[in-house]
């Protein structure tokens, strides 16, 4: 398609939810397949709610997984400002030509009294009241206010809101490139306001116009937006912009784990398991989480995992970059259902990901972790410990928590094993394949492999009489790297020293 130009609209409300980052990973992946213009805009009418440094969050988060925009506050456009708090002086004029159109009218009905209907209503066991057709000739507004008195109290500058004017007993319809044919009846809307007091448009007005003037030719967007769509495509209706009217796609909801029910924020607090790209801080404990980035995620794993939550590419294929996310996706393979969010899948990507990333790459990542945690060592001898941990780990700080070993002396030993082989009397005989082994001129993998079977063949042992306490001895635990290669890198003195420790641990262990 020509000039296909999509838009990712968060609000700077607070951190930016995964499903957010999914819906800007789908709007940027149609873009750049069309050939066409990823923009971000910050919708930031609802000043209540705006939270200072959610905008440089969202930005930040774009930055990390590679998701750049081409137009938008810090790139600029031709279609600018791209801050909706910046654009206040458009709408008005959109609002107002709805009046002078006959599709709003101006209410004046203040929050108190607003709230006496709703009361009132309630009292009669409504409990969702709507300010719609059926009670629009029983409020104060202009349609219930002769024309002089609205003038009135207009130039005396009496506070207003302008709400669209929904017919009644039409049919709303629209195509979805997701859902297919949508449609609405006229009676189940309300009259939403367009202009709220304090002279800010709502969502509704500020979305459109937005679209219309940036010329946004697809709307991609979660499936929560679905019924504002029934009041968007009137508003194109109204505003004569029918023939310039987007293309929609509504995604699917990201579920809990379990399957049941839309994944919130809570839910990666009460799981322990990240919903947000990145960390976000708050004064407020309960509003402070931990992010998919310092949980230890490569960012390419979590757009691959991203793009799966709803979409397939119809093959077994499951292992996709960025680019290849571009050439694969296609919005009619989008589902309808919701996608459960699999945080076990999740790690799963990201350890195919580190295993599958050099090096040196991860000497990046990980080097500034060591630094944090005062651990300094070579960037020769981290890059070894990166290679023999990378397909022992699942995250990025594993390399330095589950690898502990390789930087500092062994905390504890795995007692099972102990218990259960160790005999006292093998000391004597681990003892003297110690001093075989610092013998060595040659401390590598291969020298110390050869000695050690030499000395099992030559004491009639197996490698399950040997290994499981050299690696025990190392690591303190029967996880973890090859024995030989381990014992090279942490190096004759201080395998002499870990092993003369760990016999005398063993003892100890086995006596207990």
């Amino acid at each position: 398609m020509e000039n296909c130009r999509v838009r990712f609209a968060p609000s700077p409300t607070g951190a930016l939810h995964i499903g957010g980052v999914r819906t800007a990973l789908y709007n940027y992946l149609l873009a750049k397949k069309l050939g066409g213009t990823f923009i971000l805009r910050i919708e930031d009418t609802d000043q209540t709610r705006y939270v200072p440094g959610a905008e440089d969050y969202i930005m930040e988060a774009l930055a990390w997984l590679g998701i750049t925009p081409d137009e938008g506050p810090s790139v600029g456009g031709d279609y600018g400002p791209y801050r909706q708090s910046e654009r206040k002086s458009m709408y008005k004029e959109y609002a107002l030509k709805l009046v002078e159109n006959g599709h709003a009218y101006y209410a004046f009905d203040t929050p108190e009294e607003l709230d006496a209907r709703r009361n009132e209503e309630k009292a009669k066991g409504n409990h969702s009241f709507k300010y719609d057709h059926s009670v629009r000739d029983q409020m104060r507004n202009s349609l219930t206010i002769s024309e002089d008195e609205v003038k009135s109290m207009l130039d005396a500058g009496t506070p207003y809101t302008i709400r669209l004017m929904v017919p009644t007993d039409e049919r709303v319809a629209f195509n979805d490139n997701i859902r297919s044919d949508v449609q609405f009846s006229s009676n189940e809307l309300d009259d939403k306001v367009m202009l709220k007091a304090d002279g800010m448009p709502t969502y509704h007005l500020a979305n459109v116009v937005d679209d219309y003037l940036m010329k946004i030719t697809h709307v991609i967007r979660g499936e929560e937006w679905l019924p504002s769509t029934a009041h968007h495509v009137l508003l194109y209706k109204y505003l004569g912009w029918e023939e310039s009217m987007p293309e929609f796609a509504h995604l699917p909801l990201i579920l809990k784990p379990t399957g049941n029910g839309k994944l919130s924020k809570r839910d990666g607090a009460k799981l322990g398991i990240p919903v947000f790209p990145l960390s976000w801080n708050s004064d407020n404990p309960e509003d402070s989480f931990k992010g998919f980035r310092d949980f230890g995620f490569l960012p390419e794993a979590v757009l691959n995992f991203l793009a799966f939550l709803g979409w397939n590419p119809g093959t077994e294929e499951e292992f996709f970059r960025l680019e290849e996310l571009v050439g694969a996706f296609d919005l009619n393979k989008v589902s309808k259902g919701g996608a459960r969010f699999d945080f076990d899948k999740a790690k799963w990507f990201n350890q195919q990901y580190i295993i599958n990333s050099s090096n040196a790459d991860l000497l990046e990542l990980v080097k500034p972790l060591a630094v944090a945690k005062g651990i300094e060592f070579s960037d020769a001898y981290l890059s070894q410990c990166i290679d023999l941990m990378k397909e022992r780990v699942q995250f990025l700080p594993d390399f330095l928590e589950v690898g502990y070993y390789l930087f500092e002396k062994v905390r504890n030993y795995e007692e099972k094993p102990i218990r259960k082989k160790w005999k006292p009397e093998q000391k004597a005989i681990f003892e003297k394949l110690l001093a075989d082994m610092v013998a060595l001129e040659n401390f590598d993998a291969a020298s110390i492999e050869n000695t050690i079977k030499a000395f099992m063949e030559e004491h009639g042992l197996g490698f399950g009489n040997v290994l499981p306490f050299l690696r025990i001895g190392m690591a303190g635990t029967m996880k973890g790297p090859g024995v030989f290669e381990m014992m090279e890198l942490l190096g004759k003195n201080e395998v002499n020293e870990r092993m003369t420790a760990a016999y005398t641990a063993f003892d100890g262990i086995k006596g207990a």
